[in-house]
């Protein structure tokens, strides 16, 4: 009763089935479809939207409903009416999208992780490219050709770090579940015995690691909730946050990139889409005809390595000391002499860059011959970064994020400080999920140089 007595009862009551017809996807994963109101609902519902439209007004009123396919006419019970739409769980599928497809995993739809195992591979990636349309359409106001999205080599097995979680045991005498979060909670954990998107030497080593944690947890050892690690990197799988572990890349060259870094730190986590990935971002700061290269969240090296044959002199950037440290061991070990690392002060990013100028070499980190590669956390940049960035003015930027929401909302500041998009490219780091990663290519215009 007390989730009920909590419920917004219009349009719908709490647990109401309805059926509707899904239209489309959205860029979290769930299918939309819209729902015809009486007038007198939407009276009251276009009273009630004081700050912006009612989605009540132009086709209907939304109905957000996870796993479910555009085309597909569905039965859903509704448990959340919001000020602008509801969500509602899916009850029946009643005419099924042709390309849907039974999940790999007997745990779709209840464990949170995956939102796409319902949906052939190719029609994913094709929903991933209108989405990303969609977003510079509606965050960024412009029309733009989206490149059709880069594919994943691997749909399955690809993921090469997992942090599956726990809660200590209320009853010792009851393993706890340890896994990742149920479907639509924040708290409620699923157990994963075994994970579908996790490399086969992650799954193998998975038992393993459970067994030990249901052992000690029935000895009462945890009295907080805990999240494991588990890191897969040539072969071997490690649990240890600080263990040393070793990337191999292939760039092309005579021998593949060897990045060490902490298992705990960040790196992209499917290997597989890397070699395609990082020569993307090398050929598009290059065609820049830039000669220089800055890499403002270089982490351990990764963008600033695999480009370095392209350019004159890369100068890679990043606020961790210990990155830092492990960059500029990888610079070493791979022989490339004309790459430096520097931890840069979040106020100061790019003040630095003039001291790398040498007599041989005067016109080094010029902005009008410079590109620079950003890839930045999930939130996207912060006004400052930005404001540092545009006062620097290089000649062009690759924007790298798996956050095209953030990434659009950055767009708009970049526009407006005289850049041109001229490639927006998606590659699916994360297939079975509504996870992507994209790249755009920013030009500083003519006039603004």
């Amino acid at each position: 009763m007390g989730k009920k007595s909590k419920f917004q009862d219009i349009p719908f009551a709490y647990h109401q089935e309805i059926e509707l017809e899904i239209t489309t996807l959205t860029n979290l994963g769930s299918g939309l479809g819209r729902v015809q109101l009486p007038d007198a609902q939407l009276s009251t519902l276009n009273a009630q939207s004081t700050t912006q439209p009612s989605p009540a007004t132009g086709g209907g009123w939304v109905v957000m409903v996870p796993f479910t396919l555009p085309g597909e006419r569905v039965r859903v019970r509704v448990f959340r009416n919001q000020k602008n739409f509801s969500e509602a769980d899916l009850v029946e599928v009643l005419t099924p999208s042709p390309h849907r497809v039974a999940a790999t995993c007997p745990l779709f739809a209840r464990c949170g992780g995956c939102q796409y195992q319902h949906l052939a591979y190719a029609e994913q990636l094709l929903w991933k490219q209108r989405q990303v349309t969609e977003l510079l359409r509606h965050m960024a106001g412009i029309e733009f050709a989206v490149s059709p999205v880069v594919p994943s080599p691997r749909e399955f097995g690809y993921r090469s770090k997992i942090t599956p979680h726990f809660n200590p045991p209320r009853d010792v005498a009851v393993p706890p579940p340890i896994g990742f979060l149920r479907q639509g909670t924040r708290f409620d954990i699923v157990d994963v015995p075994r994970c579908p998107i996790a490399t086969d030497a992650i799954n193998a080593k998975l038992p393993e690691v459970r067994a030990r944690v249901h052992v000690r947890a029935a000895t009462g050892d945890y009295t907080r909730a805990s999240t494991l690690l588990l890191r897969e990197a040539s072969g071997q799988v490690t649990t240890d946050y600080e263990a040393i572990i070793t990337e191999s890349i292939d760039t092309g060259g005579s021998a593949p990139l060897k990045l060490r870094f902490l298992a705990r730190d960040f790196f992209q986590n499917n290997p597989f889409i890397l070699p395609a990935f990082t020569g993307y971002v090398r050929a598009q700061a290059a065609a820049s005809g830039a000669r220089y290269l800055v890499d403002a969240y270089c982490g351990s090296g990764l963008f600033a390595l695999t480009a370095a044959p392209s350019f004159t002199r890369v100068a890679g950037i990043e606020l961790s000391e210990s990155s830092i440290r492990f960059a500029r061991e990888n610079a070493t070990a791979n022989s490339l002499p004309n790459v430096t690392f520097q931890a840069g002060d979040a106020a100061q990013i790019f003040a630095g860059l003039p001291a790398l100028a040498t007599p041989a070499d005067p016109g080094a980190f010029a902005p009008a011959d410079t590109a620079v590669i950003i890839d930045p956390p999930r939130k996207g940049c912060d006004e400052a970064f930005l404001s540092q960035l545009f006062a620097y003015a290089p000649r062009a930027v690759v924007y790298v994020s798996c956050d095209p929401a953030t990434q659009m909302r950055d767009l708009k500041s970049f526009l407006a400080a005289g850049y041109q998009l001229t490639a927006a490219q998606p590659f699916d780091l994360f297939p079975q999920t509504r996870h992507l990663e994209c790249v755009l290519t920013l030009v500083k215009a003519p006039a603004a140089q």
